[in-house]
């Protein structure tokens, strides 16, 4: 029944299966409970950390817990999309959680500890909890490319000392037999397996990932050097990771070991191909001069900071759901690293401020800067004064606004919820989650939107609607029309709105029809009279 958690048993452990039964199923009605439970409690605002509270404080093993997370966002079909909506946030959360508490117990390993690759993982699967990322797996990849240079070496040479069974625990001391080295992991690298630097697609945040480094066989130069030098290691070659300016490289000593002359190294390239440089080079490389500080080697939370700062800047990019969800995982690596970093506890108090989540957060944080830097009190003063009023707001929600299709002020709206819709005039698809009976926004809205150029201008009903690109829209019903053949919308909160896809039309969840108790029906009736009639 539960064959995935199989590989927390030992075959010599002794185990009384009927209590481990007991125990998962428990866990499992636990589970249910929960996640039944955050639909109504979570529905008109984003899930606060605090929201998930119960969850930390569980009375049965957290792995069966996420095991029932994982039966519910693998069930079939198109029903439970609001049980497997809130099931995925709080696997993002509970793995998150665990992510974060092997990443500080990492940054307190002695240096020496420290595996770039190790910090690389952690990093992706902080960003990707939901994925399947286990360093097992990245370093059986790695261990397979440097199988493959090894191949290419004994065929360059027989005797070499990285070819015994053993290399890698031992450096090579002599240096030519380290160049040979390099030049079959490029072989390799480059030449067999065709990595190289994303140069078309440079700011994705793929690019940052190992593991799909791995499997898209490109980068960004600090993680293609990432991989360079760990491959170099487990060859016996020390080569050190370099926080050169723009472009991350790499160092190989050519002189004594340990010197301070960065004329005695020689710098590679990853992105470039494995391309080895002098100084001179590494400054053509980035068009300007350098000081001898960028030439020096950096430790493994250096390298992790800069990966962290790499997925902040592609987060402060763009203003989409996906850039917050980046920008909120990258600020919480990088206080994980750095706890009192004023600027970036800023960062993450005007991130929560300005998407309305968490206000108690917010505070927390703004108390916490004001103690470590006093001459922040201007904009600490600002936010608080701001966050306490959304806090008053909020108390004084006297619940869900009930919009009835039959008051007189709605006789205006054509569409109900549930319906998949095509815009007229940029064609893509969505479906309706809200209505208004004429346009709602602010004036600088409608204006920069130019709705006063529209026949009906904002005198109209609006909808929210669900885009299949993942954007929430605001759109007019002069410009949607029914979408002659229907399908699911691949967006991320669908299950925040809809239980079910019946294949025309989707089902709301029970919060949404409180808040539209006429819509269903009508829905129905018109799904019946558009799609009946054109089988017919």
């Amino acid at each position: 029944r539960w064959p995935s958690l199989l590989k927390y048993y030992s075959q010599t452990d002794g185990v009384s299966w009927l209590e481990e039964y007991k125990a998962r199923h428990n866990a499992g009605l636990e589970a249910q409970r929960i996640v039944a439970s955050f639909s109504k409690r979570f529905f008109s605002e984003h899930v606060p950390c605090d929201g998930f509270s119960d969850i930390e404080t569980l009375g049965c093993p957290s792995h069966f817990f996420e095991d029932e997370l994982m039966c519910i966002l693998n069930m079939e079909g198109r029903k439970g999309l609001t049980w497997k909506y809130y099931a995925k946030k709080i696997l993002y959360f509970l793995r998150q959680q665990n992510i974060l508490k092997n990443l500080k117990e990492y940054l307190q390993r002695p240096t020496d500890r420290q595996s770039f690759l190790e910090g690389a993982v952690l990093i992706d699967q902080y960003c990707n909890p939901l994925s399947d990322i286990c360093l097992k797996s990245v370093q059986a990849q790695v261990d397979d490319i440097t199988d493959k240079v090894r191949k290419v070496l004994r065929t360059k040479n027989p005797r070499h000392p990285s070819l015994a069974s053993k290399a890698g625990e031992v450096l090579i001391p002599e240096v030519e037999l380290q160049r040979q080295v390099l030049d079959a992991m490029n072989c390799v690298l480059y030449e067999q397996l065709k990595y190289k630097g994303n140069e078309l697609d440079y700011y994705n945040s793929l690019n940052s990932y190992i593991h799909q480094v791995l499997i898209r066989r490109t980068g960004i130069p600090i993680s293609l050097s990432v991989l360079y030098l760990t491959i170099a290691r487990q060859l016996g070659v020390k080569l050190e990771p370099v926080n050169f300016p723009s472009h991350f490289l790499l160092r190989w000593c050519q002189g004594k070991e340990g010197s301070t002359d960065i004329f005695d190294y020689t710098y590679i390239d990853a992105f470039g191909k494995g391309k080895q440089l002098t100084v001179k080079e590494c400054e053509y490389l980035i068009g300007h001069h350098v000081t001898e500080e960028f030439y020096g080697v950096v430790t493994s939370k250096e390298v992790l900071q800069r990966m962290v700062g790499n997925l902040l800047n592609l987060g402060k990019r763009e203003s989409t759901d996906q850039s917050y969800q980046l920008l909120r995982d990258s600020l919480d690596l990088y206080l994980a690293m750095y706890p009192d970093n004023v600027q970036h506890l800023m960062l993450q108090a005007r991130l929560y401020f300005h998407l309305g989540i968490w206000p108690e957060k917010v505070l927390d944080i703004l108390q916490h800067i004001q103690a470590l830097d006093p001459s922040q009190h201007g904009a600490v003063g600002y936010l608080v004064q701001h966050t306490l009023e959304h806090i008053e707001r909020r108390k004084e929600e006297v619940g869900p606004e009930v919009k009835h299709r039959s008051d007189e002020k709605h006789k205006e709206v054509c569409f109900s919820i549930g319906l998949i819709m095509k815009h007229k005039r940029y064609g893509y698809n969505c479906v309706i989650y809200g209505w208004d009976p004429a346009c709602m926004m602010g004036h600088e809205w409608i204006r920069n939107m130019n709705v006063h150029s529209l026949p009906h201008g904002p005198h109209q009903p609006f909808y929210n609607v669900l885009v299949e690109d993942g954007s929430c829209r605001y759109a007019a019903q002069e410009n949607l029309e029914y979408n002659s053949e229907p399908r699911e919308i691949p967006h991320p909160d669908i299950g925040r709105y809809f239980s079910e896809f019946t294949g025309v039309h989707y089902l709301p969840n029970t919060e949404l029809e409180i808040r539209y108790p006429e819509d269903l029906e009508l829905t129905r009736a018109t799904v019946q009279k558009i799609y009946s009639s054109g089988k017919e």
